[in-house]
């Protein structure tokens, strides 16, 4: 509805009490037809279907494969190879011998091929624990994968309850900006009467148009608010659609917002000892110390055993292929031992990037650790703040309630003029934003201090 120029004394309130009806009724219509979330239905479904958190979870499942992988280095490699080739001599020298395949061949053909097959196999049998402590390396990732993915879901959900409560707050916001709508339509309505009978100028119905037009304009800030918020948390979702998307309103009484609010050092206690995103640095120390095991073991020697079995036939030969097969087959297999001697510096470099990423896992741990406290203390701080506020507000709202009971009565009797009025009830609608605002945040604020303490909302 948009805002509109002062009407004269002739006008009538009548268009707009029927279209406000009108607009009412038609959010009342799409609100009945739309599904009502619950907190926790809205907390089951985004763990579900949002894409941030299922990228993470194909992150894991990559990093599982990556175990699979290093646990198959530890057994032996086995693969098979095969060649076949064609030469083409135009011009053989008559009596000459050629050499294939390690035989001497006594042949004047043009063209020949020859044929190789072969089985290879090779185990390492010690390279200083380097392929153990890949595995537990790969383990290590995917556990931290897993813890990345619990962030995530953490952080989804705190997004869920902030989202849940701003909807639930700009609810009772528009309720309240519709009730300071129908005061200043019936003030506006009694202004008419009294210019009607000349106790009241132009200028003074003016002023009380002009409020009653600057409340529709707050309802409909209200309700664009209000729709903003459940647009964030469909998005928050993944919903698509133009369906009607809506919540269910839970009883949000003045003594939850004045419950006990938890120590600063309870939550925070509890929080390193469950929060996944300390159990990542930890993990990430961890991770750095076996880095550098295998860095170091890249001075060591590596020991591997190899075996083959080899055969190969050509067209050279006159003895059939079976036979050729069976002739030259041949088996084989040894050790190796490499020694490092001067590896331009490579087991030195890996080493000390291993101290390095060690000593910023470190710090990532420090830091991590620092941001949760002031986390946790920025919660407890507002829940304290809200507290006080909503006390405060509570006997506020009260009191302004009186005034303007009693600034109305003189307004009636003359008494007072316009703007005092004005004042009164901008003074009731303050009070009770405020209290309606500071009820809210601190039932958001204990909420969040109990998550982090126990992981659970309610």
């Amino acid at each position: 509805m948009s805002v509109k120029k002062p009407i004269n004394e002739h006008a009538y309130m009548m268009p707009i009490k029927r279209t406000t009806v009108l607009l009412l009724a038609f959010f009342v219509l799409q609100a009945a037809d739309a599904k009502q979330w619950t907190l926790r239905e809205c907390i089951e479904y985004a763990l579900q279907n949002n894409i941030s958190l299922q990228k993470a979870r194909l992150t894991r499942q990559s990093s599982l494969e990556s175990v699979k992988e290093s646990q198959a280095a530890l057994l032996p490699s086995l693969g098979f190879s095969t060649s076949q080739n064609a030469t083409y001599r135009p011009w053989p020298e008559t009596g000459s011998s050629t050499v294939a395949n390690g035989y001497v061949q006594s042949s004047i053909d043009k063209v020949y091929y020859n044929g190789s097959y072969g089985l290879n196999a090779n185990f390492t049998v010690w390279n200083g624990n380097r392929n153990f402590n890949t595995v537990k390396l790969n383990k290590l990732a995917g556990q931290q994968a897993e813890l990345d993915a619990e962030v995530t879901a953490s952080n989804i959900q705190e997004q869920i309850a902030q989202l849940y409560v701003q909807i639930l707050y700009s609810a009772e916001a528009i309720n309240v900006s519709k009730n300071s709508l129908q005061t200043s339509v019936k003030n506006e309505e009694r202004g008419q009467e009294f210019l009607r009978v000349g106790k009241m100028s132009k200028a003074d119905l003016a002023q009380l148009t002009s409020q009653r037009a600057q409340d529709e304009y707050s309802v409909v800030e209200a309700e664009s608010n209000w729709r903003n918020y459940k647009r964030q948390l469909k998005q928050l979702l993944q919903l698509t659609g133009d369906e009607e998307f809506d919540i269910v309103v839970p009883t949000a009484t003045d003594e939850m917002a004045l419950q006990p609010i938890p120590a600063v050092g309870t939550v925070y206690e509890a929080a390193l000892a469950s929060r996944p995103e300390i159990k990542n640095a930890l993990l990430g120390i961890e991770s750095s110390n076996i880095s550098l095991k295998i860095a170091r073991a890249l001075r060591l020697p590596t020991v591997g055993l190899n075996a083959s079995a080899v055969t190969n036939t050509t067209s050279m030969s006159d003895t059939r292929w079976r036979e050729q097969m069976k002739t030259n087959f041949t088996l084989g297999g040894g050790i190796t031992l490499s020694v490092p001697i001067f590896d331009n510096r490579q087991a030195r470099t890996a080493i000390n990037k291993a101290k390095i990423e060690r000593q910023n896992y470190m710090l990532d741990l420090q830091d991590k650790q620092t941001t949760l406290y002031s986390t946790v203390e920025n919660y407890w701080l507002q829940a304290v703040n809200n507290q006080n506020k909503f006390r405060a507000a509570q006997t506020a709202t009260l009191s302004a309630e009186e005034s303007y009971k009693l600034l109305s009565s003189k307004f009636e009797e003359k008494l007072i003029n316009v703007v005092e009025l004005m004042k009164g009830r901008d003074a009731v609608l303050q009070a009770r934003q405020n209290e309606l605002q500071s009820k809210y945040l601190a039932i958001l604020n204990i909420n969040m201090l109990n998550f982090y303490r126990n992981g659970q909302l309610k």
